[in-house]
């Protein structure tokens, strides 16, 4: 899609996401429950986009690739070597702002 406001219909219908590495696109599929390829943009500036699927490969939630080896990784994916991705805990967040500000 190009631009879409909302693509939780789709990731709620789908058995497999393909994406870029953008963090939220990243976050939204993962806490779907849905498998994820990640696809990186290596033409961006900094690359940021890598660092974020290294990482979220590392910890067992993603593959990822590059435009040149999206086919091959789909050919060997092993969709159940994926581990799914742990819920939010946003109240630990809140509780680190609150003691941070004085708050608590």
């Amino acid at each position: 899609f190009r631009f879409k406001d909302s693509l939780a219909e789709e990731l709620q219908s789908a058995d497999l996401v393909i994406s870029h590495a953008g963090a939220g696109s990243c976050l939204e599929t993962l806490e779907k429950g849905k498998p994820l390829i990640v696809v990186i943009n290596d033409k961006l500036m900094d690359n940021h986009q890598l660092e974020l699927a290294k990482q979220l490969h590392r910890d067992g939630y993603v593959l990822y690739c590059n435009c040149s080896t999206l086919v091959e990784t789909l050919q060997s994916m092993d969709l159940s070597a994926l581990k799914p991705f742990p819920p939010g805990q946003p109240e630990k967040f809140a509780s680190f702002l609150d003691k941070v500000l004085g708050l608590q």
